[in-house]
Formats: C-alpha cells, structure tokens, sequence
C-alpha cells in the first residue's frame, strides 16, 4: 500500500500543492494524536507516582486538562525524592537499553538528524522518547514537553518518508515539519510551530523557508487534533488561559525593557554554562550510563526540599520540580505576588533542578523550564521597576509575558517563533512591541551561547545544503577571473610524429597539449597520460601521429561561462586542465583554465563570503 502512495506522490514535483498538502496533513495527525498520547502519559505517571504514592501534584497551566485529580495539600517530601530518584532510574534504563540517542532534550537530536543524517530518526527513538520522558517528568524530573512531542512528530515524519522513498530533501522538510507540527500541538502555538521549524536549525537569524509551509499545514491540523481531546471551554483557548489585558503606557517603558533584555542575557549564559558544566560532571562520573539520571534526579529532588526548608516551607518552591508552569501562571496574575525574593529564587532554581536532571542524561525538554525562569525573572524585574519607577512600570506582571520570550529567544537563538509561540501560550498580543524589542535585544546579546548546540551557524554551514551553496557561488564566478593566459603554449601540429611528441614531454612541464591542422585552428588535444601509454612500444613512434594520439571531441570553455559549468565539465572527464576560446566553436585558443586553480580561487571567495556574513 505504502509502495503504491510512494509512486503516486513521485508524480508531483516538489513544490506541488498536492503532494505536501496529503504529507503534511498526515504528520499532523500523527502528532496531534502523540500529543494526545504523551499528556495521558505524563499525567498518568504523575497520579501514581508522585499523587498516590507522595501526595504531591504539580500544579498544571490555567488552559490544560487536569486527568486525573490528585490531593496534593500534604506531599511526603521524603518520598518525592525516592520517587523522582526510581523515576530517573527507569527513564535512564529504557533509553540506554533501547535508544541511547533518545537521552536528553529531543530538540536537538532532531536538529542533528536534519543536518548531519539525511533526515533520518530511527523509528523506535520517538516511542521511547515519549516513554522515558513521561517517567521523568511524571516522578517529578524538571524539563520540558516540547522535546519529547517535537521528536515524536520529527520521527513520523522521517520514517514516512524513508517508507515512501521520497528524496533526503523531502524527507528533512518532513521532519522539521513534524517538530513543528508537535510543538504547534503541545504548546497550541500553531503559527509559532510553523515558525519554530525553520528557525531552531540555525544559530544566526536564518530561516529554513522550504519547510514553513508543510510545517503550517502540518501545525494546523496537529492543533486541531490535539484541541479535540480538551473540553470544550478550554477548546482552542491559550495554553496559560486568559491573561490580563496588559499593554505599554509610554515609549519610555522601553529603557526598563532594555535593562530587562540584560539580566535575561545573564541569567541565560548562567543557564548554558550549568546545563552544560553539570553535563560534563555526569560525563565523568565511573557509573553506568544507566544509572546517572536517577543519580541527577535524585539530586534534584534533595535540592528543591532543602530548598522548601530554607523558604519558610513555602509549597511554591517546589515548582522548582516537573514542568513548573504553575508558577509561571502566579507570576501572570495581578491578583497574586510571589515576591521579588521567590521569583529569583524559583528561577536560580530551576536551573539547576533542569541541568540536574536533562544534563545527567535524563528525558525531556529545555523550552519548558526556560518559559518558567524567563517568566520569574522578567516578573522579578517588572515589580522592582514598579517600586523604584511606578509612574512608568504600571504593569509589573507583563514582564513575565516578555521575559518568557526574552529568554528562550536568546538561549534558543529563535527570536520570532519565540515571540508568537509566547503571545499564544498566553492569548496576549498587546504587548508585541516590547517582546520585539526584547527578544531581540536577547538574541544580539546572546550569540555566542545556545542552548542547542547541533545548531549551525547558517544554511551555508549545513551540510544539508552544501550543494546549494557550491553552486551559487560558482555561479557568480566567471572563467575570465581565473583562467591563465599563457601565451607560451606549445601546439602541436595534427602530423607530428609520437617520437617528436615523447622527447618534447621531457623538456616542458606542460601536461595539455594542444593539437592544430595547417589553418592553425585546435581539432583535438591529448595529456602527457594520454602518451605515457604508448612509452614502452617504440615500434611505434615513427607511425603514429598527434591525430591518432588526440582526443577530437573537445571539452572547453569560454571565459563568460560561469565556473559552475566549469566545474561541471572538470568532472565529465575527471580532467584537470581545460582549454579557453574566445568564442565556442571558434577554434582560437587563449589559455588554460586549471582545475586546482579554480578550487582555490572558490575557497578563497567562500572564506571572503564567510568573513562578510559574519560582520568581521
């Protein structure tokens, strides 16, 4: 059956409607469904594991479908951290057993699998990926749900195209639509899905534009399949419910915002450098594999108790545990005041709870836990300006809104999927002016750091397209800027005998020769290789001549033709030198145009491109 949609979709060209319209469509569903699928899981496990067993139940965003109902007035903090440590152990033994490519956040394996293999995800890395991280963060293991669900629609969207035998391009622009298209589901961010597809792969403010539209349609229809399983109330409405109605009062707000975008920048390079400081530590550390994630989570959870312990005993502080967005949804409400004190704490917090337990080799993701640290730190900074500026800063809680997207713009280096995927998580669009400028402001701030660091600089590192490039450039290179124009080349005339030809190889270094009829007009020409041949039968010297030596059927080049043809005609023949006419045809030769010569005249002008693009 499958053989049978394969040849049927072969029919279209790339860029026909059809064709991606039926594929992106079928990704969509198929990621809407493991949406779907992968929040039964997580709250499944967090019922038993941490309701039933510790008597703790993390609080869920104002918009999301509670499943199960859990009292969780009275955890049993010991247990949260046996808990959390078997759940780390279960998680690190399914994926060392069945997918050790699945440990960590997803996000990357999927940038890694689009630039690096040909698109291609093994087909039981997404099942145990979804697996492994509803353990983690159902036993309480702090990370995200954009990794897991973005690897379960890449990984459908790689195998269906490996099962359809399209080509590795399709079947890339098929897994990035299959993150998108998870990601669009979980978050109910179909626009900032589409958007977040093309623009993860890259570090620099690159955009992958051939996945954008499969990738919306694939978004789209995971959406409204995800939005399916939800009540009707919560149907299509925002992930954090309805927020206030925040807005900019003054031009003048943006000097507070600018100041916002610097503590977000530092708080960032914190967040990279423990993620992955504490990633080398698990690294080093003479256990098994296996073992380490429970080893981290287990850390974890010891850290956030001491943590309750040393705050008064305050229950907000264990937001610091599983996703967080519970505290996210406090630090969005006008009604309710964590305090600068907790909100910094919550966010110093979670960084090291998430590099505990993703960095040690746990499952799950890096988006989530930045929403919760971007969102305390932008509150934090909100209420402080609102105390030292109140006439200016009216607003203090519409700065988690713009540090939620502040944040993740810089870490992740994907500034506008960022600002749309945050303004739907929160139905909030009055605030695009300041969360523009912000993330911005992060994102030029933050280069040299990522989160993802599968990311490349720009398509024209990736070896997904280094084709592309290749020839754009030699596109752009003439004949006439390399070719050496030699008027010493030696012709050899069409009736000159093989003993002339052998005795004149010893005395000239060149290795291309040339051969003209008496009108002194180019019929053919040989190589040096092409007499070596005929060395060891001297016999034959004195009968053969340049014509029965020479090859008639000439490949040459003008010097408008670009060096893209060039190389092409290098590489008909495997030659290394072609002749150079001033016109085709026209029989007059000119010079040479030599192969090593056009190689090093292409690395010079790519390393100039580079250099440019760079701003150096």
């Amino acid at each position: 059956m499958l053989k049978r949609v394969g040849d049927f979709l072969h029919g279209f060209e790339f860029k026909s409607t059809g064709k991606w319209f039926v594929l992106s469509t079928a990704i969509g569903v198929v990621a809407g469904i493991g949406a779907i699928v992968f929040q039964f899981l997580c709250q499944a496990v967090v019922y038993v594991a941490l309701g039933l067993l510790a008597g703790y139940s993390p609080e869920e965003p104002a918009g999301e479908r509670v499943l199960f109902e859990v009292d969780g007035s009275s955890p049993v903090l010991w247990m949260i951290v046996v808990v959390m440590t078997a759940g780390g152990l279960v998680s690190g033994w399914l994926v060392q057993k069945f997918a050790p490519e699945a440990a960590g956040h997803g996000t990357d394996a999927a940038i890694q699998a689009f630039h690096q293999d040909r698109g291609r995800i093994r087909a039981r890395i997404p099942i145990v990926k979804a697996i492994a991280s509803a353990v983690t963060l159902g036993t309480g293991g702090s990370g995200g749900r954009e990794g897991p669900i973005a690897q379960i629609g890449a990984g459908f969207g790689s195998f269906l195209a490996t099962r359809l035998k399209l080509t590795d391009r399709d079947r890339r622009i098929m897994l990035a639509a299959g993150m998108g298209a998870g990601v669009g589901s979980i978050f109910r961010a179909p626009l900032a899905g589409a958007l977040f597809a093309g623009e993860i792969l890259y570090k620099d403010a690159e955009l992958e534009s051939d996945v954008i539209v499969p990738a919306a349609i694939s978004s789209i229809i995971g959406y409204s399949v995800y939005s399916l399983s939800l009540p009707e109330d919560r149907r299509f409405a925002p992930l954090f419910g309805a927020t206030p109605d925040f807005t900019v009062g003054t031009p003048f707000e943006l000097i507070p915002f600018a100041l916002l975008a610097i503590v977000l920048v530092l708080v960032g390079i914190v967040y990279i450098k423990t993620f992955y400081g504490i990633h080398r530590l698990f690294e080093l550390l003479p256990v098994k594999p296996f073992i380490r994630p429970a080893i981290g989570a287990g850390l974890a959870g010891l850290f956030a108790i001491a943590l309750f312990f040393q705050m008064g005993q305050d229950e907000r502080v264990l937001s610091v545990l599983s996703t967080g967005y519970g505290a996210v949804q406090s630090a969005l409400d006008p009604t309710q005041s964590l305090g600068i004190r907790l909100l910094i704490t919550i966010a110093l917090a979670k960084i090291v709870t998430t590099s505990l337990t993703i960095g040690s080799g746990g499952s799950g993701g890096v988006f989530g836990p930045s929403m919760v640290i971007g969102g305390c730190v932008g509150a934090a900074v909100g209420q402080y300006f609102h105390q030292l500026w109140p006439e200016v800063v009216t607003q203090p809680h519409a700065y988690a809104i713009v540090g939620m997207a502040g944040f993740f713009a810089g870490c992740a280096h994907a500034p506008f999927s960022t600002i749309i995927m945050v303004s739907e998580m929160t139905g909030n669009y009055n605030l695009l002016l300041p969360t523009m400028w912000v993330s911005t402001l992060c994102f030029l701030l933050c280069r040299r750091w990522t989160l993802y660091v599968k990311q490349v600089p720009s398509r024209l590192e990736s070896p997904a397209h280094r084709g592309d490039f290749i020839v754009d450039i030699l596109e752009g290179m003439k004949v006439a800027d390399v070719y050496r124009r030699d008027p010493n080349i030696k012709f050899i005339p069409e009736s000159t005998s093989l003993d002339e030809i052998v005795h004149l190889l010893a005395k000239t270094h060149q290795q291309y020769f040339p051969v003209v009829d008496t009108q002194n007009q180019v019929v053919g020409i040989f190589s040096a290789n092409d007499v070596r041949s005929y060395l060891y039968d001297e016999t034959i010297w004195q009968l053969a001549v340049a014509r029965d030596v020479m090859v008639s059927n000439v490949v040459s080049v003008t010097p408008d033709d670009d060096l893209n043809t060039a190389l092409q005609r290098f590489t008909s023949r495997n030659l290394d030198e072609l002749p150079v006419f001033d016109v085709a045809g026209s029989g007059r030769m000119l010079g040479m145009l030599r192969r090593k010569e056009t190689i090093a005249f292409y690395n010079q002008r790519l390393m100039e491109h580079k250099r440019f693009v760079d701003g150096e």
